[in-house]
């Protein structure tokens, strides 16, 4: 095809409506992945405030000093790109960025520690024994199940032992399921809490984020609470395909 025809088709394509775009990028998930995700769903399709109770929702994720992993979109008119109001700053090499851990329970927002090294299971069982442990005996007594991914170290042996060790009651969890995850969108709370707010180290970004993660408020813990029946109607819908949460 040449060029012409191409402008020329790209044109109509306009016209009608159907502009080009990314893809929207989904993990691929096994059959035996989806008719878990699928059971699961079923299972906790009816729960309410009452079920969840005393469900500690745990999970880790990065944050970068300075900017996004992500792809940017702005819109502008022809001939601006270069325009300083159109541009986004960067940092080489990325700025560097801070790993966390963290929990929320429905009564409490819970500790965000900070990880200092590579997060192993050893990393991850002392996190449970000295950071979540005490928090949950603390704000929930004794009786609390604990939510956690798939993630290798988090079902290592090791782990495995602290947590029949401990006696920690878990909450049975499919695999690849960040959808079914309510603390997924807590992170993305916390980074919009901090959008345009500059750390010129990875201390002092931790120190914002924990300022940050303090102050979210129970009503935001509720609102994700009082999703799940809608996240496992979507999972159902989907037939245990991903899903838009």
């Amino acid at each position: 095809m040449s060029r012409c025809h191409r402008e020329g088709l790209r044109r109509r394509l306009q016209v009608a409506g159907l502009h080009g775009r990314r893809p929207v990028k989904k993990p691929l998930v096994s059959l035996k992945n989806r008719k878990a995700r699928v059971e699961w769903a079923k299972q906790h399709l009816s729960w309410g405030p009452q079920e969840w109770a005393n469900h500690i929702w745990s999970d880790e994720s990065k944050f970068n000093l300075f900017g996004t992993d992500g792809i940017q979109w702005i819109r502008r008119s022809i001939g601006s790109r270069y325009a300083p109001q159109y541009q986004c700053p960067t940092v080489k090499h990325g700025g560097g960025s801070v790993m966390v851990w963290g929990c929320f329970c429905d009564t409490s927002m819970g500790p965000l520690k900070k990880i200092v090294k590579t997060m192993d299971r050893y990393v991850y069982k002392d996190i449970l024994e000295n950071t979540m442990r005490p928090w949950a005996r603390a704000n929930l007594g004794r009786s609390w199940v604990f939510q956690q991914d798939n993630d290798p170290k988090h079902t290592s042996s090791h782990v495995a032992n602290w947590f029949r060790r401990r006696r920690v009651d878990l909450l049975g969890w499919p695999r690849q399921s960040p959808d079914l995850n309510p603390i997924e969108h807590m992170w993305e709370e916390l980074e919009r809490r901090l959008k345009g707010v500059r750390a010129s180290n990875a201390n002092q970004k931790f120190v914002q984020l924990e300022a940050a993660w303090k102050s979210i408020p129970m009503t935001v813990v509720q609102t994700l609470l009082d999703s799940m029946p809608r996240r496992c109607q979507a999972v159902i819908d989907a037939k245990g395909y991903p899903t838009k949460y």
